[in-house]
């Protein structure tokens, strides 16, 4: 039974091409392995001292420029490593509820590139305030930030942004829609602005920033994502009228998924018949 949750998991995380089954995994895999190589660090007397300080000296994203020509890796490894169980748990749990969503509409590639881009969006923008705003003068030295909250808020806003009225039930709130969630969250990061956690409100707005960017280009015909699109080895040669009639079928079902993603907008997700909810998921796999 094991063995079997073993490649269950497995298969889900490494082989299934779910990017929210990967990224749940990464994070978690490396959570876990940290938090026991603390074990001896803790028992020792240190109270884990010397752990918390490897991870944010090494892996965590650092505010000095100073630091940057030695620590530039920082702006992606600062993603998968967390402070605390609570942490990661509420992280995962975000980045379960709202990348299923996203998928829903959305292809593996862009959740990919929202996700890490969202990530980078929210180190510099932490990088550039910290270096801006005189009120952090004295902590710029030492800090760091590490969590993956900035990639999360970007799915989460880019969900929201490509389907607004989209809704969720939360316990004790009922039904909420994606765009008063998303709201609701830029607007707490805007107060904690003025708090000790500042760093992590400027880096959950970088990735917001990042996320309703994206799907706002998206809509224009911009996709950022075609950067992790693979390039065909072979080139097939078709002669004019092939062409256009592939664009003109390109066109007639980009038309029909505007139009779905639309109707989802004003009237939400439950409202689309049986057909409808098959172009959608047929165009997710192209």
């Amino acid at each position: 039974m094991n063995n079997n949750l073993f490649k269950d998991l497995k298969y889900k995380v490494f082989q299934s091409g779910n990017p929210v089954y990967f990224y749940i995994g990464i994070n978690v895999i490396i959570f876990v392995a940290f938090a026991l190589i603390n074990i001896p660090f803790f028992l020792s007397g240190n109270g884990g001292g010397i752990y918390s300080g490897w991870i944010r000296e090494y892996a965590g994203f650092p505010a000095d420029l100073a630091k940057l020509p030695v620590r530039f890796y920082t702006i992606l490894t600062y993603q998968f490593f967390h402070d605390g169980l609570l942490h990661i748990l509420f992280n995962m749990l975000w980045l379960f509820w709202m990348g299923r969503i996203f998928l829903d509409f959305l292809k593996p590639r862009q959740f990919h590139f929202v996700y890490l881009a969202g990530g980078f969006a929210g180190a510099l923008l932490y990088l550039l305030a910290y270096n801006t705003f005189p009120v952090f003068a004295t902590a710029l030295p030492q800090a760091t930030i590490i969590g993956s909250s900035a990639s999360v808020m970007a799915v989460i806003v880019a969900a929201a942004t490509l389907v607004p009225d989209y809704s969720i039930r939360l316990l004790f709130l009922g039904d909420v829609k994606l765009k008063y969630l998303a709201l609701a969250y830029i607007v707490l990061d805007l107060i904690g602005m003025a708090t000790t956690d500042a760093g992590g409100s400027f880096a959950h707005l970088g990735g917001a920033v990042l996320g309703f960017t994206y799907i706002k280009l998206l809509r224009k015909g911009t996709d950022w994502s075609s950067l992790f699109k693979r390039k065909p080895k072979l080139k097939v040669v078709r002669n004019e009228f092939a062409k256009q009639g592939a664009k003109k079928a390109d066109a007639v079902n980009q038309e029909e998924i505007d139009r779905i993603l639309d109707k989802i907008s004003k009237s939400g997700y439950d409202k689309l018949n049986k057909e409808e909810k098959e172009t959608l998921f047929k165009a997710s796999k192209h």
